[in-house]
């Protein structure tokens, strides 16, 4: 799967994934991560501790239920948490131990298909980058005289995202019809809130790995569109004023830098 990585696929397309995600040491290397990560429990009340004290037994469950597909993601518990610098409040998705461990394994396969075509420019969510690597690389670039700078972002991004066409671009890269379906289902989850129980038709957490895929997709062409046009003449970048208060938490994604 490495050399297919660096060499492509016979239709760009990739089929037989499903065997790699409930693969044993797959699913091992998950539930450390999630173990790492620690967390709250889900709707069925069960914390990483105690998940831990039978997790061979629980990854076996994971591996049959996956193998047989059997398999169906539990309801997430909604909880709300106050927004970073205003008065607000942003509604927090908590799955399960169990669908965490099975959404980093899911990560683990469909991540590097995407992470080869993402733009060198983007740092945000991916394996080895952060928004200090960003911050580095702005540095670099106004050192070598490029001080135009385009900030973006997009309103309510995670609650307008549509289930239908994230699906589509993961099966662009992806053939294997059950990790189509698994990747359908974790997007479908129930949301459970008291005693509310429903299935949102668009929007999703920030959580499941087609999310990352989706989003640092939509940021590369964005990006690759905006790069185009600046070179044709056709776009015009604004700057911040120099008043303006500079951000306390800075962005983990470096769109472009452009000369005057």
């Amino acid at each position: 799967m490495l050399t297919a990585l660096e060499t492509g696929v016979k239709g760009g397309r990739w089929f037989s994934l499903m065997d790699k995600v409930y693969a044993p040491a797959n699913l091992a290397a998950a539930w450390k991560r999630v173990r790492g990560n620690r967390g709250a429990a889900g709707v069925d009340h069960q914390s990483v501790e105690a998940f831990e004290l039978h997790a061979e037994k629980y990854l076996g469950e994971l591996y049959r239920e996956l193998r047989e597909g059997t398999y169906r993601p539990s309801a997430v518990r909604r909880q709300w948490i106050p927004k970073p610098g205003t008065s607000q409040q942003r509604p927090l998705g908590i799955p399960t131990v169990r669908d965490r461990i099975v959404q980093s394994a899911l990560r683990h396969v469909l991540e590097p298909l995407w992470e080869v075509k993402f733009a060198d420019q983007g740092y945000g969510f991916r394996p080895g980058r952060s928004c200090k690597d960003a911050l580095r690389r702005v540095d670099e670039l106004l050192h070598a005289g490029f001080s135009w700078v385009v900030d973006a972002d997009i309103q309510s991004y995670y609650d307008s995202i549509e289930h239908g066409r994230m699906l589509e671009e993961v099966a662009k890269e992806v053939a294997d019809g059950k990790v189509l379906g698994l990747v359908e289902a974790l997007l479908q989850q129930p949301v459970m809130e008291n005693a509310s129980r429903w299935t949102p038709d668009e929007g999703v957490r920030k959580g499941p790995p087609s999310v990352r895929c989706w989003r640092m997709c939509t940021c590369t062409r964005s990006t690759k569109r905006w790069r185009e046009r600046a070179m044709h003449g056709s776009a015009t970048p604004t700057t911040r004023s120099s008043s303006a208060r500079p951000s306390k938490r800075p962005s983990k994604l470096l769109l472009g830098c452009a000369k005057r």
